[in-house]
């Protein structure tokens, strides 16, 4: 194999992958926290700040989104730049990540005097938002390599940034369990490293086959195994107390997981040129030019020619228009559209008001989990468990949604629907946090894991389905600012707000399902407005995944 194999979409997925498995150091914030609060002497109210600022960070990916698409789109003339590829945006990302978590370590350990608080927030927003570059860099080309299976490698890239929080704290637990401190310096280089290291793989090919789903399954395969294998310890760790050698063991055996999508790497890469071979030998033994066939064949007047350009203002679902050519479905003005194009269409804010709903009431669970559970009675351990294995119904929420929704897609069903789906469901989610019965955080924090995480896979896809993959990253990222947005609203003007009124004693403290119930029945309201919300842009966007979407899939398909 050798170099050929080096320069393949197959290599480039798994070096997204690995990539992704050590960017999610936002997800472990929990672990440092202390010590960054206690070493710089802060009060709640002002790690809180520095956490804000965190959340800014990992959510607002607008520069990271502009910056792949143009050092991703070819200049007029075809001209190559010197800078040009996603390992620009890879680059731009290890350096954040270097700059953010390195003198935020240095600060800590009192290599550096204590730097002003503003400072520490640039420090965690530089660092924070390293991981959009990394996520926009991975989910983008993947779907530029993979387009007709675009839910799939979304959902795998956003399923491993999921997990990434947890194969962090393991590493954690192996090697400076106890010693928080050195795990920030571990955050400042190991994502950095990886990245640099890493980067010149991942490029962008565009090809596409239909042979290419089942060994994307071979990726979906590897990662549902290693979320089942991160469960179990997740739930082991907090039964037992594992000594250092069993801790060494179960890491041990998470890289072996971690190391085999090279396998279906090599593999992949194996049958696409063994398919190769297949089709080029016909024509060498008959170089009789082939007769074209039917799907091949395009009439000037074939409606498949014409497509509509989704979200024009006042137009509806958009205008008909000739497709450049026969051979492409895709318009390419229709392909180009940018950010502002975009945000002057409705669908785009049906999008952003469905997020604020689905991202921010979501958010806003898991930051105030272990204080609901403390709240209802439930001990140290449950909470602790309850936050573990939150990583794990989030995993579950973006790939199964990516991967599901792929699966219906082909059979012609609208990808936006799934957004109604989860969205709906969220809503019940969200009433059983409220209802307080025993056990309930259990289950709801199952369901609204899973709902939350569905919406981090099925808004890029949906978005790069209606606004072309050209622009997605930049319109994705503006897209995701409603995760934060919708947080702070229903963390401290929702949560925060009737907590306080109703919390006693001198530690401002409450208990009881009272505590959390109005909240909850707040979001759930919300969520449900969400779900109207996406059913909208179900119903404004059937047409167009009917007529565009599913020939761009089939034309994908066949050539």
């Amino acid at each position: 194999m050798g170099k050929s194999f080096l320069k393949t979409k197959w290599i480039a997925t798994a070096a997204s992958i690995w990539i992704q498995c050590t960017s999610g150091a936002t997800y472990t914030f929990g672990i440092y926290s202390s010590i960054l609060k206690s070493s710089q002497s802060y009060d709640q109210s002002t790690l809180d700040t520095v956490s804000v600022f965190k959340d800014i960070g990992a959510n607002a990916g607008i520069l990271s989104g502009l910056l792949y698409s143009s050092v991703t789109t070819t200049p007029r003339g075809g001209a190559r730049r010197l800078l040009s590829g996603p390992w620009v945006v890879h680059l731009a990302g290890a350096i954040q990540c270097f700059l953010g978590y390195f003198p935020m370590w240095a600060a800590v350990v009192g290599l550096i005097s204590r730097p002003p608080v503003p400072l520490m927030c640039l420090f965690m927003l530089l660092a924070a938002h390293a991981q959009t570059f990394f996520n926009t860099a991975n989910v983008v080309s993947g779907v530029e390599n993979f387009q007709p299976f675009g839910g799939t490698i979304v959902g795998i890239m956003k399923g491993f940034l999921g997990l990434s929080g947890a194969v962090l704290i393991q590493l954690y637990n192996t090697l400076s369990e106890g010693d928080p401190a050195t795990f920030i310096l571990i955050l400042s280089i190991l994502p950095t490293l990886v990245s640099l290291t890493l980067m010149p793989l991942v490029q962008i090919y565009g090809t596409s086959s239909v042979h290419e789903k089942k060994h994307l399954n071979g990726f979906s395969s590897i990662a549902v195994v290693i979320a089942a294998y991160l469960m179990v310890i997740i739930i082991l760790r907090n039964i037992f107390t594992f000594p250092l050698w069993t801790q060494i063991l179960n890491f041990g055996i998470l890289v072996l997981f971690l190391a085999s999508p090279v396998g279906v790497a090599i593999k992949a890469h194996r049958e696409s040129e063994r398919l190769l071979q297949a089709e080029t030998s016909p024509l060498m033994d008959d170089p009789e030019p082939m007769p074209p066939t039917k799907c091949s064949q395009v009439q000037d007047s074939d409606p498949e020619d014409y497509h509509e350009i989704p979200g024009e203002p006042g137009q509806g679902q958009g205008k008909a228009v000739p497709s450049s050519s026969g051979s492409n479905l895709v318009d390419e003005d229709e392909q180009d559209i940018n950010l502002l194009r975009a945000m002057l269409s409705l669908d785009f804010w049906l999008l952003f008001i469905a997020m604020i709903c689905g991202m921010g009431s979501g958010l806003a669970t898991i930051n105030n989990i272990s204080q609901i559970g403390e709240s209802l009675g439930y001990t140290s351990t449950e909470r602790s468990s309850l936050v573990s294995l939150w990583s794990i119904w989030n995993f579950l929420g973006r790939f199964g949604a990516g991967y599901v929704s792929d699966i219906f897609l082909h059979k012609g069903w609208a990808r936006p629907l799934f957004m109604v789906i989860t969205l709906a469901t969220l809503t019940f989610g969200h009433l059983i946090v409220a209802s307080g019965f025993t056990g309930n955080l259990y289950i709801g924090s199952i369901v609204v894991g899973i709902c939350y995480g569905s919406q981090w896979s099925l808004m890029p896809t949906i978005t790069s389905e209606i606004f072309g993959v050209r622009h997605m990253g930049t319109i994705f990222n503006t897209i995701a600012i409603a995760s934060p947005v919708g947080s702070y609203i229903f963390s401290v003007r929702v949560i925060g707000y009737f907590y306080d009124k109703v919390a006693t004693g001198e530690d401002n403290s409450c208990y009881g399902s009272q505590c959390f119930m109005l909240s909850f029945f707040i979001m759930a309201s919300v969520a449900f407005l969400g779900f109207l919300v996406a059913f909208a842009l179900f119903l404004r966007t059937r047409r167009f995944y009917r007529q565009v979407v599913l020939k761009r899939l089939r034309h994908s398909s066949t050539s």
